[in-house]
């Protein structure tokens, strides 16, 4: 019995030692803890400053698709195929569908 009651002291020291170990560990952390709003903020600005260069490279892409496409239904067109139209209606709208979204998306985050 003795043996019985010296293990069960022995455990609740060492359960006792492990918390506030625990504990220690937690305040330390907490007081190196940050505010997240000027990562947040930081972020933003970084999106922002990219947004232009990523609206004005859809419009390279719209253009590049633009060419490409007149490209596609003119040798369409030289070979007498009778879906030229359809061809050239879906590159015409990809493209400006390309324009729409880039300025859509620039008017709605008024940047």
């Amino acid at each position: 019995m003795k043996k019985c009651k010296w293990k069960l002291k022995s455990f609740l020291y060492r359960i006792k030692g492990l918390l506030t170990c625990f504990l220690i560990l937690m305040i330390n952390a907490f007081s190196y803890a940050q505010d997240g709003v000027a990562g947040i903020n930081e972020a933003n600005q970084k999106v922002r400053s990219y947004f232009d260069a990523g609206t004005e490279l859809m419009y390279a892409v719209g253009a590049i698709l633009g060419l490409i496409g007149a490209v596609k239904v003119y040798q369409k067109w030289n070979a007498g195929d009778p879906d030229t139209g359809k061809v050239a209606a879906a590159w015409f709208g990809s493209c400006v569908f390309l324009v729409v979204v880039a300025t859509v998306i620039k008017s709605f985050f008024g940047v």
